[in-house]
């Protein structure tokens, strides 16, 4: 069975609409006469971990620095680390800095 109410409705019986709808009843409230939306029994979804194992791969190059995202975060002229991955002069790690 489904029971229509509107917003004012809804806000003021909350509790008794919610017992209606752990019953298996199905609420719609609307607003100045049109549905928005819907109150409907919770159903939960099994969480399967490990779901898709074996199925992705990648290498260990999808841990590297970005050099977009060390341009965003440092500027252009501190966008590529040095050899050694040390910190530039001003204690950012960087290349060469600015001239």
């Amino acid at each position: 069975m489904t029971v229509s109410v509107n917003i004012h409705e809804a806000k003021t019986h909350l509790s008794r609409l919610l017992e209606q709808v752990a019953a298996g009843e199905r609420v719609v409230i609307s607003k100045a006469g049109t549905p928005i939306a819907d109150l409907v029994p919770h159903h939960a979804a099994t969480v399967t971990f490990g779901g898709l194992k074996g199925e992705v791969s990648y290498d260990d190059q999808a841990f590297g620095i970005d050099p977009d995202i060390q341009q965003m975060f440092y500027g252009p002229e501190h966008s590529q680390p040095d050899e050694a991955g040390e910190p530039d002069e001003h204690g950012k790690p960087g290349g060469d800095a600015a001239p």
